[in-house]
């Protein structure tokens, strides 16, 4: 198991948040290390954005647990109240990030209060802030991961395998149950690796030139992303429609295998080209392969539907799954005018970092 920099982060802003609220007196010095684990985010940017709104709703929280102790006492259906009128107010500012820190702030504010219990809660809402401002400081300081390496890397991994099970299933050789298994993975790692790639975007550069290179790549893996999600609708679709596929004739299911076997040769050829892996100038034969194999799919497959010697409830369900291998095609073509342009122009602001992975 890898320790990812977020764990370090989480531990490095607890360990800030006991050493300061020692060093200032404040006890328990649990609560800061508390929001501090609350406060954490995974980049720079994230911390920057969230840091006033963090402010903002532990203020409304330890404002909103002061008058209703004052006025109602500490009783738990009080502290109910308040954490859903806490909660309601979160919403209603679009802050929704920030509720379980603001939860937080009410109950350590409104737990066993004293009979002075203005400096009761001034103290733990100081201990709180202590916290915030340890997990903001930690995410300053602490050196960002690299992610655009790792968002290359998942987008590679998640296509390999994606491209694995188009082929088998072309050829009739997936084993189902795998499949089925690999299929509802690949599913959650594409949700993972669109939350790693809203990260990679909010990432912030500070000089002009890095910032429109930055805005390339963004653009780049954007297309990347909406490439590898048409390659896993091509899968889905496949194996929804295997047994119509296996019944169409041979000479449409070889072309079918042969066109997908092109584009996903294509696709694989055009992810090494941004690691460098590959020449970045396309062969005029590969070009002329994919464009070709677009006209000769639809054209065989009009011609086999128009003799109407299959049933044509079958044709209908196929007929889709064409419609997606075609459209795959022009996301692949569009994916690598935008990757030749991106290596043709400004080649020396447009620097890929991408680093091999660590075994």
């Amino acid at each position: 198991m890898k320790l990812g920099a977020r764990i370090f982060k989480t531990g490095l802003a607890i360990t800030l948040s006991l050493y300061v609220a020692m060093l200032l007196n404040l006890y328990p010095p649990m609560f800061a290390a508390l929001a501090a684990t609350f406060a954490i985010q995974p980049s720079i940017h994230k911390s920057v954005q969230t840091i006033f709104e963090q402010i903002q709703a532990n203020v409304i929280s330890a404002i909103l647990a002061v008058i209703f102790v004052l006025s109602f006492g500490h009783h738990p259906f009080v502290v109910g109240v308040v954490v859903i009128l806490v909660i309601a107010i979160n919403l209603q500012l679009k802050m929704e990030s920030i509720i379980p820190l603001a939860v937080v702030t009410v109950i350590i504010i409104m737990e066993s209060p004293t009979d002075d219990f203005i400096t009761f809660a001034t103290t733990r809402f100081i201990l709180i802030m202590i916290g915030v401002f340890s997990a903001f400081v930690v995410n300053l300081l602490f050196i960002p991961p690299k992610h655009e390496t790792q968002l290359y890397h998942k987008i590679s991994d998640s296509t390999e395998n994606i491209i694995k099970w188009i082929r088998l299933l072309t050829r009739h050789d997936a084993q189902q149950k795998m499949l089925k298994k690999d299929l509802s993975r690949l599913k959650d790692a594409m949700v993972k690796i669109n939350s790693l790639f809203l990260l990679y975007k909010e990432e912030r550069n500070y000089f002009k030139k890095r910032q429109y290179a930055k805005a390339r790549k963004v653009v780049l893996f954007r297309q990347m992303l909406n490439t590898s999600n048409k390659a896993l609708v091509i899968l889905k679709a496949l194996n929804r429609r295997e047994n119509e596929l296996h019944h169409m004739p041979e000479e449409l299911q070889t072309l079918i295998r042969d066109r997908l076997d092109c584009l996903t040769n294509y696709h694989e050829r055009i992810l090494l080209k941004y690691a460098g892996k590959v020449k970045t100038e396309a062969t005029e034969e590969n070009m002329q392969e994919v464009c070709v194999g677009k006209q000769e799919l639809t054209d065989l497959f009009m011609e086999f539907y128009k003799k109407k010697d299959i049933d044509s409830e079958e044709w209908l369900h196929l007929f889709p799954v064409i419609a997606q291998i075609v459209e795959y095609g022009d996301q692949l073509e569009y994916l690598d005018k935008l990757l030749n342009g991106f290596f043709t122009y400004h080649k020396k602001e447009n620097a890929v970092d991408i680093k091999e992975r660590e075994d």
